[in-house]
């Protein structure tokens, strides 16, 4: 049993947060055609990593938002285990997906896994370091600017990282494709990010809502 309604709200922010992660990088082997560049369909589910990350900044603290993304980082590496040796044991023959078509779809390079666990952990230590700035600086007011200015710079560095060790150091992209792309994929976040306030605030009071019954 949680011995609050605080530590329920930790751990139903933690899930969402926990599966969205896990679901993006399993989904994030798909390039999709944005005007001239290509970015990764791993990008759908991340709105929704935006706004539990600030959710959880705001109520639980660095502290609460650091150990979440470790154990998130050994979970996405423990998925891609498990990956591993699903696409060793041999598919039957009535199997109605067969060992190519899954190996296509969950075999993605080494380079790509460290790429993307790489740029995660560095992405929300940036994200949590920046949005506890603002807060010292800003008190409780505020929230949109400590909330989008946390994601608009940690995306920069997660846009160029994940991509840089994924496509370009391998040399499957070259350095203006790159570019191109990292920039692509960071302009489509800090637009979702922004789109994606009101969720914060709805957030916000949501919680306040329902700690309060705690208080009372």
């Amino acid at each position: 049993m949680f011995q609050s309604k605080k530590d329920t709200v930790y751990v139903v922010l933690a899930g969402i947060f926990i599966t969205n992660a896990v679901v993006a990088e399993l989904i994030g082997g798909k390039l999709i055609d944005v005007g001239p560049a290509v970015m990764s369909i791993g990008i759908l589910p991340w709105p929704i990593v935006f706004v539990t990350t600030d959710l959880i900044n705001e109520y639980f603290g660095e502290r609460g938002v650091r150990k979440l993304t470790i154990i998130t980082a050994c979970l996405i590496a423990y998925t891609f285990i498990v990956l591993f040796f699903a696409m060793k044991i041999p598919s039957t023959g009535i199997s109605s997906v067969s060992a190519t078509q899954f190996n296509s779809v969950f075999g993605q390079s080494q380079l790509i896994i460290v790429g993307s666990i790489t740029a995660f952990l560095i992405s929300q230590i940036i994200d949590v370091s920046i949005f506890h700035f603002f807060k010292r600086l800003t008190g409780n007011k505020m929230i949109w600017l400590r909330s989008t200015g946390s994601t608009v710079i940690s995306q920069l560095f997660d846009s160029f990282i994940v991509l840089g060790i994924a496509f370009w150091l391998p040399g499957i992209m070259d350095t203006k494709t790159f570019l191109l792309s990292a920039m692509t994929g960071y302009t489509v976040k800090l637009v979702i990010a922004v789109l994606m306030t009101p969720m914060i605030y709805l957030g916000h009071g949501l919680i306040e809502k329902y700690i309060a019954k705690d208080v009372n």
